[in-house]
């Protein structure tokens, strides 16, 4: 039990880093990025207004039977390119990337790389 303590202490510590140096506005929302061992999901948050903006995941309905599992970087790319065209829907062309105290590579990067492919900005 103390090694989990210790385990989600250190967790929440790369959280606070990594989103101390960024704040969502409306021009240039946060994009937040949920990863699970199942699922992937992510969104674009108002932090000034807090509200999402725009979200994705591979729970929706719509993006369920484009993906086979939503725990591999497939599906992570699927909801980058899901993210990037609702936001460009929604006229919202550049964010702040939020990784979360996630590691940048893997499923997270490829949800980025899409998003970029997309028309997003980071």
């Amino acid at each position: 039990m103390k090694m989990k303590k210790i385990i989600n202490g250190q967790r929440q510590r790369r959280q606070w880093r990594v989103r101390k140096a960024m704040h969502g506005t409306s021009a240039r929302p946060r994009l937040c990025v949920q990863r699970t061992l199942k699922h992937v999901g992510c969104q674009l948050i108002d932090d000034d207004a807090g509200r999402t903006l725009v979200s994705a995941s591979t729970r929706d309905k719509t993006v369920r039977d484009q993906v086979k599992s939503g725990d591999n970087c497939e599906a992570a790319s699927v909801i980058g390119k899901v993210i990037a065209e609702r936001a460009l829907a929604a006229g919202i062309t550049k964010a702040c990337f939020d990784r979360g105290a996630s590691r940048f590579h893997g499923r997270v990067a490829a949800l980025a790389t899409a998003a970029r492919e997309g028309g997003l900005q980071f």
